[in-house]
This record gives C-alpha cells, sequence and structure tokens, in this order.
C-alpha cells in the first residue's frame, strides 16, 4: 500500500470496556485516555449492568470507580446465588511505556482493588498499532483474568508465593488487601481494533475471564471469544454493541468530557473596558493637587464601571500617585481575570496624577491579596504578544494587609433570594439514584466587613433521599448513619450562622462561626489559617464545640455533645495537582486522619478522592470499613459561558457511615483565600487581559 492510501486511512479512536476502563470489549488495553478527561459509561448484557466513572489523573494514570447491578450472582460462598446486589469497585491503570516506532505501549492495572473483590484481577498488557486504522493487544492476567486457559504464574519463578492466591475478599469491602496480587495462576488475553471509518471501530478479543461469579444461573458462556463495534455519535459520546461469549448481545453508551474545554469556548463575558492611556501632558499633572471634589467623582465613576464588569469596590484610598482600591469579585472564577479588569478600569478612572495602582481582592469583608500595578505597564503591554508575561512580571503581590475604610453606604447590606434546589445522592448500597428537589430561602447579611449572617431554608417538593433503610450496625454513635431521618425534614433550615472573618496577622487569617452549622449539628467552630501569600504551604488548626440536631432541622437539639477539631496541612504540588491532610478528632469521638488529592484548572474545575482513617476498627466501621469517597467540583460558568462564581458539587460515598465524620461548616479559610492569593493569580495570569 502506498503512502498515499495509507494517509487515508483513519486514525484509530480510544475507547473503553464494558468495565469503563480503557479497553477492547471486556478486556483491558494498553492507551491512556487525553489527559484530564473525565468519562462515564454504562455497559449492559445478561445480568450485568456496570456504571463507571474514569478520569484520567495523570497524563499515565487513570481511576475508575465502578458500581454494578448484578442478578444471580455468587459471592463468597460461590454454592449460593444472591438474586440481586449493588456492587462498588475501584480500578487504577498506569500506562508505563508510550508507544514507539517498534515498542508496543505498556500498562498495568488493578481492578476492584478497594471493593468486595468481585472483579478482583491485575494485568500487564501491551499495545501496538500496527498502520493508521488498526491495532492489536496481548495482555497477561491474574486473579479473575485468569479464568480461562490458565497457567503456573511467571512470577514463581522470583518467589514460590506468587505461585498460590488466597481469596482475601471481605464481608465488609472497602480494604486494601495487596496479599493477593499478581499472585496464582496467569492467562493471556488479546484483541484487534479496526477503525473501519472515521467514526466506526471493529473490535475482536479473546478473553480470560471465566464469569465464574455469574456464569451458569442465567449467563451461559460457551466461548471465550467476543466482537462488538464502537460507533462514534458526537464529540462527546459513543454507542457499542457487542456479541459476548457465543451467548449475549450487550449495549454501551458512553460520554466524555474534558474539564480543559469549556463547550461554550473562551465564554460570553462582556467586554473588558478598554484601556484609556493618559494624555502627554500626564507627567506634570502629577504634580498637581487632586481636589476633593475630582476625588469624589473619580471613585463614584470606578464604582459604576467595576460593577458593569461585575465586579463591585469596597474601598477607596488615594494618597498622592498612589491609589489603593479593595475589589470584591462575585463574577470571576479566575481571580486574575478580575485583576486585570480592575487595573483597565483605573486607567480610565483614575486622576491623571495617579501611576500606582493597588488593587487589593476582598472575600467575605476580608482583605486577602494587594497586587500593585504600574499604570504605565497598563498603557503600554495592552497589545503587546507577551502581554501576559510581561504584566505579571511586573506586578508586585503581596499580602494584604489591614483593610482600607469601606465606601460610605456599602454597610450594612442584605441579599437574599428564592431558588430552586436539587440534592442527589449517587451510589448508595442500595440505590443508584437518590435526590430530592424543592426551594431554598437563602439570606446574607453583613453588618460590617468580616461579619457575615447567613441563613438556608429549604422546603421539600418531592424527592427520595428519606428512603433510604440501610442500618447502621456499629456501636458508634448515629452522627451520620440516621441521615436518611434528616432528610425527611420539611421545612428544614439547613444553616442559621453567624461568622466573623478576621486578619490577625501577617499570613494569618481567622474565623469563628456560630449556629446550626450544617443539618446535623449546631454549635461553635473556631479556625485560625496560616498561609503565606507566595507560598505553595499552608496549616490551619480547627475546633469545634458541637451538638446533634433534633431531626426536624428546626431550633432543637438532641442529647448528644462533643468537641473536635482538626490540624491541617495544605499542600499546592504544582501543576493543578493539591493536597491535604487533616489529623484530628471526628465527631463520633474517634481519632485519626484524612488525606484528600485533589486535581484543579485554571476554570474553577476540581475532581478529586479522600480517604479517613480512624482508630475505629473495620469491623466496628462496618460495611466499607473506613470513609472514603470521589468528590467533583463543577463552576457553572463552564456550562453556560457566564461569569459567576457559582458551582456544583458532587461527592460519591460507596457508603456513609459514623466512622470518621468530620463536621461541615461553610466557609473554611483555606477555600476563602486561596483563589485569591498569589500562587492561583499567578496560574491563572493568563486572563489578565480578558
Amino acid at each position: 500500500m502506498g503512502h498515499g492510501a495509507l494517509a487515508q486511512e483513519p486514525a484509530l479512536r480510544f475507547g473503553y470496556s464494558t468495565y469503563g476502563i480503557p479497553g477492547l470489549i471486556d478486556m483491558p488495553a494498553a492507551r491512556a485516555a487525553p489527559d484530564a478527561e473525565l468519562t462515564y459509561v454504562i455497559s449492559h448484557f445478561q445480568n450485568q449492568t456496570r456504571n463507571t466513572l474514569t478520569f484520567q489523573i495523570t497524563p499515565r494514570l487513570s481511576g475508575s470507580f465502578r458500581y454494578a447491578l448484578l442478578y444471580d450472582v455468587r459471592v463468597n460462598d460461590l454454592s449460593v446465588v444472591e438474586p440481586f446486589r449493588f456492587d462498588r469497585s475501584f480500578s487504577l491503570q498506569y500506562q508505563l511505556l508510550d508507544e514507539g516506532t517498534w515498542r508496543p505501549g505498556v500498562a498495568i492495572g488493578l481492578n476492584d482493588f478497594l471493593g468486595t473483590g468481585l472483579y478482583g484481577s491485575e494485568y500487564v498488557v501491551a499495545s501496538k498499532t500496527l498502520r493508521r486504522d488498526l491495532r492489536v493487544t496481548a495482555g497477561l492476567g491474574w486473579g479473575r483474568l485468569a479464568g480461562v486457559g490458565g497457567f503456573r504464574n511467571p512470577l514463581a519463578v522470583f518467589d514460590d508465593r506468587f505461585a498460590q492466591r488466597d481469596d482475601t475478599r471481605s464481608g465488609f469491602g472497602g480494604q486494601v488487601e495487596t496479599g493477593g496480587w499478581f499472585r496464582g495462576d496467569a492467562a493471556l488475553f488479546g484483541g484487534v481494533e479496526w477503525q473501519a471509518t472515521d467514526r466506526l471501530r471493529l473490535i475482536a478479543e479473546y478473553s480470560s475471564d471465566a464469569y465464574p461469579n455469574e456464569d451458569g444461573s442465567a449467563f451461559d458462556r460457551r466461548s471465550p471469544l467476543n466482537i462488538g463495534l464502537s460507533y462514534q455519535i458526537s464529540p462527546g459520546w459513543t454507542l457499542g454493541a457487542n456479541y459476548l461469549y457465543g451467548s449475549e448481545v450487550g449495549v454501551q453508551v458512553g460520554y466524555a468530557l474534558n474539564p480543559r474545554n469549556p463547550p461554550g469556548g473562551s465564554g460570553y463575558d462582556p467586554a473588558p473596558y478598554p484601556v484609556r492611556p493618559r494624555a502627554q501632558d500626564a507627567a506634570a499633572a502629577a504634580s498637581w493637587d487632586i481636589a476633593p471634589a475630582d476625588a469624589r467623582r473619580a471613585e463614584a465613576a470606578t464604582a459604576r464601571a467595576l460593577t458593569a464588569q461585575g465586579l463591585g469596590l469596597h474601598g477607596y484610598a488615594l494618597a498622592g500617585r498612589v491609589l489603593r482600591i479593595e475589589v470584591e469579585n462575585p463574577s470571576y472564577v479566575v481571580a486574575a481575570q478580575a485583576v486585570g479588569r480592575a487595573g483597565r478600569v483605573l486607567t480610565g478612572t483614575a486622576p491623571a496624577g495617579v501611576d500606582t495602582f493597588e488593587i487589593v481582592l476582598v472575600q467575605s469583608g476580608l482583605p486577602v491579596t494587594q497586587v500593585t500595578l504600574r499604570r504605565a505597564d497598563m498603557e503600554a503591554l495592552e497589545h503587546e504578544v507577551d502581554g501576559a508575561w510581561s504584566s505579571f512580571a511586573r506586578a508586585q503581590i503581596a499580602d494584604a494587609g489591614p483593610g482600607t475604610a469601606p465606601r460610605d453606604g456599602l454597610y450594612p447590606r442584605l441579599d437574599w433570594g428564592l431558588e430552586p434546589y436539587i440534592a442527589p445522592s449517587f451510589f448508595d448500597p442500595d440505590a443508584p439514584l437518590r435526590a430530592d428537589v424543592g426551594v431554598a430561602l437563602s439570606a446574607r447579611f453583613e453588618p460590617a466587613p468580616g461579619l457575615v449572617f447567613a441563613a438556608n431554608l429549604r422546603q421539600r417538593l418531592a424527592g427520595n433521599l428519606g428512603d433510604a433503610t440501610r442500618p447502621a450496625l456499629s456501636d458508634l454513635p448515629r452522627v451520620r448513619s440516621e441521615s436518611n431521618i434528616y432528610d425527611k425534614a420539611d421545612p428544614a433550615i439547613t444553616r442559621l450562622t453567624g461568622a466573623w472573618y478576621f486578619h490577625p496577622g501577617d499570613d494569618l487569617f481567622g474565623r469563628v462561626t456560630l449556629g446550626y452549622l450544617e443539618p446535623m449539628f449546631g454549635g461553635v467552630s473556631a479556625e485560625l489559617l496560616w498561609k503565606p501569600n507566595a507560598g505553595r504551604f499552608a496549616l490551619g488548626a480547627e475546633v469545634n464545640h458541637v451538638l446533634q440536631r433534633d431531626f426536624d432541622q428546626m431550633l432543637g437539639f438532641r442529647d448528644y455533645e462533643i468537641t473536635t477539631g482538626h490540624l491541617s496541612a495544605y499542600w499546592d504540588m504544582g501543576a493543578g495537582y493539591r493536597s491535604q491532610l487533616d489529623v484530628g478528632r471526628y465527631l463520633a469521638g474517634d481519632w485519626g486522619a484524612t488525606l484528600a488529592l485533589d486535581r484543579t484548572f485554571d476554570n474553577g474545575w476540581r475532581i478529586g478522592a479522600f480517604a479517613t482513617l480512624t482508630d475505629v476498627p473495620f469491623d466496628d466501621f462496618g460495611e466499607g470499613s473506613f470513609d472514603k469517597g470521589i468528590r467533583i467540583s463543577v463552576p457553572v460558568n463552564w456550562i453556560t459561558g457566564r461569569p459567576t462564581l457559582d458551582r456544583t458539587d458532587l461527592t460519591i460515598r460507596p457508603v456513609w457511615r459514623d466512622g470518621g465524620a468530620r463536621l461541615d461548616v461553610e466557609g473554611r479559610l483555606y477555600e476563602v483565600v486561596n483563589d485569591a492569593q498569589g500562587a492561583e493569580l499567578r496560574d491563572g495570569w493568563g486572563r489578565f487581559w480578558r
């Protein structure tokens, strides 16, 4: 085939298996998805429905959470068939080698390493593209992937212990059992993919999965050969159909998105205020005194222009050639964009004698960061090719220090709203989806800078969150396992608090919150955070004394009372990765630590996972063994393209129990101040001129 013909061949598309991991049909493949891709795959064939959420955590590492609906399945005791069960599991795949001219790509993976072990397996797999439209895959599997054609483990040549695989599955699930990894018999699997057209991919594979827990009752497994097709409906949607194991027809649907690629492109922000260079004689004007009336007119013009840009003027102070303004940013997820727009406004509204702008970002009435800009730089760099980099290099970013007196008439102020709400719960042990919908009345009253009173009252109109009935079987205080009873409250005061935010010293921030702190607990919470503006490390301390609220979520309390608290360490690891370690006492009186790892994006997306281990034994904790989960936060402006700080937060917990439960206080300091500080400003400075 000549080069001209080869150029016409469609390029192979990336695919996900029925398990929702990079793969063929049922078997894995050695390919990584585009970095940061987030994919949801639902697949079904006889007695099997798998829902899988997969995230490309790094360019080489992907992680998957799977929620399967299984009928007629054998668990633990293979002689007993359960009519139905929900099964939760996690998978990881790491791309060891990228494909080269002669070298195949190689990946290693773990399936169900943190669950009941029903899908427990490990593998090493290699994939090679023979031409643009043709790829072959071959792999070696252990555990469940060694059920067909198994042979003695090759790793046994290094240690005889690799020859034996013990069943380490726990009845509670959730435990990491490393003792069985890559042990016992091994088996080969493989397959081939052909991109028949730009949209249609055909797949054939040899599967080493014997389906020992499912086969026999209603699933007739006759052959290890599977064939399938995958059709790209649109850039995000994929539809697949498979003929499996010589007897079953299956279908699957996948949807993929990438947080880096908003559907609205660069968005629909209002046009930025134009930079207005001073007249040629501005240098002479710099020596003139500014009349008070002129200063007041300049302040009013600045306030109007900032409002038109979606910003608020909190404070205004003019001292000689330096103008300091405090800016509230209710619109832009990237704080650098708010700074840039404020700087643009000042070029047109500041008196001609001003040559330095000090722009202070204010959060909850608390001055957080001061960005100092030279007016001449704003005038000179707007249309420069490297204007973003040059403006950042010339800017000075520092802790804000003491605040400027707020503008006359700004306080007290009251904001309120009535809007619909939806409160979902995904993939709990008894149901894939529960949700309540209703209306929420919210109010925020600020009598002075840093002092915030907030309330939220919900009226549920429909839903089934309160229908969850799974009991907690441990002897721990019921601090979370009775959440379904709280969900029945109608109406409900979900929060009613007063909070004071203050700045006790350089790089120090403080918070005290009093009231009904969350749906299940009320009391007092105090926090102190040390966070240098330019640093990537922060330390915090929080102490809370709380009482358990009545089930009706009104004003009463139950007879459970406890003091909790944590010491916290935060580390911005760079490249969008962030970690947090909290060590202390939890709501059930247990002591331990929570480790959270998140990937953040400049546009506001956050995707991460957390795990908590305390002194509660796994058996006492109950199902799940310890608290863990996945959290996703999506900025609304990513979807709509309109500037707003609103976001949708989702936490997926395989199971919610009483051990490792932490108080849910709104307005914790790290989240209040971090997005407006130096590291985040630097990472988002590309939007300074937007």
